[in-house]
């Protein structure tokens, strides 16, 4: 009688990963922003007391800035609601970022668990991950994980371990960045949307400006200068909310790159820690 071989014990499964998903919805951000652009422009700026005998269609007072601004047109509702967009987006990812950082400094965790690793203590680099957290603490932990599974694992190669080691960094890598990246592209089209936007309320208050002049046939010094003022209104709080949002991206961007390259710089140590023990 053939005897039946038991079936070999499956392998222990790696820790389930979890896919962070936080942020502001723009969806729903985004409108409300607007309507309170539009609130503001209109019960703020537009309010009487920033305007010659309390009427918002006559000229802004002297030196007053928010009857200046309330002269800009119609435009203005939507630059500042590009403003407020950029600032609150900007507020959400340096807390998000921040919090993906951990709770210590990035340089001293990756260099307790490159020695943790030299002196192949990967129980105490796990313990040191749960102390570090964010998004670094919970790719590494990922790694750390697979790497005392397949420590014990007798049916794969060495050549296969590390493979499948490799994988689990870049496919735990994968899960993280996405919640570090979610909302820049929104930063990124205002960079550019809100000089288009600007130019446009440029444009339409220089043609009021030649329009007036057109209609009379001789300078009206008086809406020459409200169509000025518009265009120029316009222009400034396009400028500067792209400026904004220029400088905010690149930040942010510039930040995610050195915590994906500390990750990549462990993920590495693992691996070659992992090749000189097993």
């Amino acid at each position: 009688m053939k005897t039946q071989n038991p079936s070999p014990a499956p392998a222990k499964a790696a820790a389930p990963k979890k896919k962070s998903s936080g942020g502001l919805n723009p969806a729903f951000v985004i409108p409300v922003l607007l309507l309170i652009g539009i609130l503001t422009y209109m019960f703020v700026f537009g309010d009487g007391s920033h305007f010659q005998d309390g009427d918002n269609t006559k000229e802004p007072l002297p030196g007053d800035y928010f009857g200046t601004v309330y002269k800009g047109g119609f435009i203005v509702p939507i630059l500042f609601t590009c403003f407020l967009t950029v600032l609150v987006f900007s507020i959400e990812r340096f807390i998000t970022i921040g919090r993906a950082n951990g709770s210590g400094s990035i340089d001293d965790f990756v260099r307790k668990v490159k020695g943790q690793l030299d002196r192949n203590d990967v129980a105490g680099a796990i313990q040191e991950c749960d102390r570090q957290k964010g998004s670094i603490g919970n790719v590494v932990k990922t790694a750390l994980l697979k790497y005392q599974q397949l420590s014990t694992d007798t049916e794969l190669t060495k050549e296969q371990k590390l493979v499948a080691l490799q994988k689990e960094v870049e496919e735990a890598t994968t899960l993280e960045l996405p919640m570090l990246e979610k909302n820049l592209t929104i930063i990124a089209t205002l960079a550019s949307v809100s000089t288009l936007i600007a130019l446009l309320g440029t444009v339409l208050g220089m043609i009021r400006a030649f329009a007036a002049m057109g209609a009379t046939g001789q300078p009206d010094t008086a809406a020459l200068s409200t169509g000025i003022s518009e265009a120029l209104v316009n222009t400034a709080l396009g400028i500067g909310t792209a400026a904004i949002a220029t400088i905010m991206y690149s930040y942010f961007t510039s930040r995610i790159d050195v915590l994906t390259y500390n990750i990549d710089e462990i993920g590495l140590s693992i691996q070659q820690n992992f090749a000189a023990h097993y």
